[in-house]
Order: C-alpha cells, then sequence, then structure tokens
C-alpha cells in the first residue's frame, strides 16, 4: 500500500508539469489547445534519444524544453496568423507530431534501461526521488509565477481575460497567445521527457490521452484549493496531479472494482465527469438554498409590514 501510494505521488510530481501547461491555455488563456498529446511524446522522444546517444540527461530534457516550445509556437502561429480555428489548430499540430515523433525515435519505441538518466543516482530511494521532483516541480512552479507577475505575463492573462479590451489599448494579443501555448507545451514536453527517463523508455502513443489528464488534474486541484491568486492557482495544479494519481491508485486497488490497466483511460473520464459534475450541483443546491432563505425573507417583510 505505502509502495503504490509513493508510487502515485512520484507520477503526479511528473505530470504536474504537465497540469501546468494545461492550465496555461485552458485556464489563462481560454484556448483548447489538443497540441498537449503531441508535445508529451515529443518530449520523450527528444530525451530518450539524446540520452541513448550519450548526452547528457539534462541536456536532453533542455532539448525536451526548446522543441516543446516549438510545437507550441507552431500551433500559435496557426491560430492567429493563419487564422485557423484554435481547436482546429491544436488538432493538426498533434496529427503532425504524431510523424515528427516517429521520425526522431525512428521506430515505435526506444529503451532506456541501463543508461544513465535524471534519475538513475535516486530511483532506489522513493522518498529522496520525491523531495528531488518536488524540489524540481516548485521551483518551475515559483519562475512561472514570477512570469505570470511580470508586464509579458500580466499581457498574458489580461488577452485570456477579455481580447477585445487589449487590442483596444493597443496591446498584441497574438503575442501573447503563442507566447502562452509555447510555454505550456515546453512545459507539457518536460513532463514527457521525465516521464521517459522514470519509466525507462519512450513511446510514441505515450501522449494517447494526455490533455485529459491535465485537464483532471487541473479542475480537481481547483476544487479542492481554488484559485484565489496566481500563487494559489499554480499549487492548486500540483496537488491535483498528485491527488489525481493517488486516487487512480486507490481505485485500481479496490478489488471488487475489478479494473484493469486497460482501464485507465475510462477511469480518467470518470474522474474528469465527476469533477465537472459535483461543482455544478454544488451550485445548484446553493442557488436553490438561497432562493428559499430569501423567499422566506420577503415573506416576512411582508408579514411584518402587514402587522404594522
Amino acid at each position: 500500500m505505502l509502495q503504490s501510494m509513493t508510487g502515485a505521488v512520484e507520477l503526479g510530481l511528473m505530470y504536474a508539469l504537465l497540469a501546468l501547461g494545461v492550465y496555461i491555455t485552458f485556464r489563462i488563456l481560454d484556448f483548447p489547445d489538443l497540441t498537449v498529446d503531441g508535445s508529451f511524446a515529443t518530449g520523450g522522444a527528444i530525451a530518450a534519444v539524446m540520452i541513448s546517444q550519450g548526452y547528457a540527461a539534462w541536456i536532453a530534457t533542455l532539448a525536451a524544453f526548446v522543441c516543446g516550445l516549438a510545437a507550441g509556437a507552431i500551433t500559435g502561429l496557426l491560430h492567429t496568423k493563419g487564422k485557423i480555428n484554435g481547436l482546429l489548430s491544436g488538432i493538426l499540430m498533434m496529427i503532425a507530431l504524431y510523424s515528427i515523433n516517429i521520425r526522431i525515435l525512428g521506430k515505435p519505441n526506444i529503451s532506456l534501461i541501463n543508461v544513465d538518466t535524471l534519475f538513475s543516482s535516486i530511483a532506489s530511494k522513493a522518498w529522496q526521488y520525491i523531495l528531488v521532483l518536488a524540489a524540481v516541480v516548485l521551483v518551475i512552479k515559483l519562475l512561472l509565477d514570477a512570469f505570470l507577475h511580470t508586464d509579458r505575463g500580466l499581457a498574458l492573462r489580461a488577452t485570456g481575460d477579455n481580447k477585445r479590451m487589449i487590442r483596444s489599448l493597443g496591446g498584441n494579443t497574438d503575442t501573447s497567445i503563442i507566447l502562452g501555448i509555447s510555454l505550456s507545451n515546453g512545459l507539457v514536453a518536460i513532463s514527457g521527457a521525465f516521464v521517459a527517463q522514470d519509466s525507462g523508455f519512450a513511446d510514441v502513443t505515450m501522449g494517447v490521452g494526455m490533455i485529459v489528464i491535465g485537464l483532471a488534474s487541473v479542475i480537481i486541484g481547483e476544487a479542492i484549493i481554488g484559485t484565489r491568486s496566481v500563487f494559489w492557482a499554480t499549487l492548486a495544479v500540483i496537488v491535483g496531479s498528485i491527488v489525481y494519481r493517488i486516487v487512480l491508485a486507490l481505485a485500481y486497488r479496490a478489488e471488487f472494482l475489478h479494473l484493469k490497466s486497460t482501464d485507465l483511460k475510462l477511469i480518467t473520464a470518470l474522474i474528469v465527469i465527476v469533477a465537472l459534475v459535483i461543482p455544478t450541483i454544488n451550485r445548484h443546491y446553493k442557488q436553490k438554498s438561497l432562493a428559499k432563505r430569501r423567499t422566506a425573507e420577503l415573506a416576512a417583510a411582508v408579514r411584518g409590514k402587514g402587522g404594522i
């Protein structure tokens, strides 16, 4: 039980960067970017190929980040300069990246067994592994927070809130959109590089369904912590990623559910549905309760006037 929980926390931290990337596009920019499924695999492919060819793991991870930035920039350019619908831009780039990833790998998958990765020296020490991952994710989170408080970051957030207003003030929303999508996919690619190094292989299909996992993490985190500020919003995303993995681990351990590894996508979809439906139900009952209270107050006021 303890081993499965520590494993869930480790995976949650690695996928937290994916969730942060999804948070940038879906929550800050309000942009439905499906490039994520492709850029995640791109990050894993670049890292695996470079490490297997003798490059240092940190250089391979940095290269994965740069390639993720490039993939996101192309999606942004398709949308802003090519005037292609945002959803379609992401789909087109995702499809293109599938072929590109096969080209990068040269075959369906590459093994990283018996090669030095970022985690080779601590792979056998679970808590040390978690602490290192947590430190890396926390540093990236704080850097993202700092960026979002700069002038460029504020312009990015304002673009997501109200594009028309920014344009009327003379701001360039296209630049903000391209920057945001690039940064998002850069973080996603780092997550892919981490997962490939942790699992010991990179596969061309490893990015399938990543967008749903990222959304699940964002929604769960917001439901638990909320979004009072940028600091809390990004922290909520990280917590949501960890909680999501813990829920999956618990679900697999529940024998009465008879779940298999092939049920991962189904469980993910169900978690997202529950996370979306529960807040809606809560709002409905709160509104109903508020309406009843106002009706009672109005009736009391009318009776009071009648008594006078």
